[in-house]
């Protein structure tokens, strides 16, 4: 039986966010089987812009949709980030150093089938659809994601 690990992303703030899929691009390149659960503003990161719909929305869903983030490139930094002004200095940084930015970590954690799951109560309370999420995104209630994570060598929360 191989090594797994699972890791629960709470945040939605950029270096946050990279640092997560990092470690599971880490975890996988050594054949772990990672699961990544995203919880509250940790699914900012699952919603693809292009996909996103105000449809069937209460007032309330469709502010939260409209005050958010729209996809992973925008997600602000958890500290300095005054008024996007961090941000755009921290993403000239990663492209100074040719790092690749959390896009990519994103896109490679697909391509490495990194398990990509939803809190489902979260999803509700949020207002976000499933359908507005990338492809790989599976809903989760928190007993099958305890279940998940207890059968994991590691656990992290970020």
């Amino acid at each position: 039986m191989g090594k797994k690990m699972n890791l629960l992303i709470f945040s939605g703030d950029y270096d946050k966010v990279m640092a997560g899929l990092i470690l599971a691009n880490a975890a996988r390149d050594m054949d772990v089987e990672v699961t990544l659960f995203f919880a509250f503003w940790g699914l900012l990161v699952l919603r693809d812009p292009e996909r996103m719909t105000n449809e069937g929305k209460t007032l309330h869903e469709k502010m939260m949709s409209w005050m958010t983030p729209k996809g992973p490139e925008e997600l602000p930094l958890s500290h300095m980030n005054f008024s996007g002004l961090g941000k755009q200095m921290m993403t000239d940084m990663i492209e100074e150093h040719e790092a690749p930015k959390l896009i990519h970590y994103l896109k490679g954690a697909r391509k490495k089938d990194v398990r990509f799951c939803a809190c489902k109560l979260s999803v509700e309370i949020m207002g976000f659809k499933p359908e507005e999420f990338i492809p790989e995104v599976e809903i989760m209630d928190a007993q099958a994601y305890l279940g998940d994570a207890l059968q994991s060598d590691m656990q992290l929360f970020i």
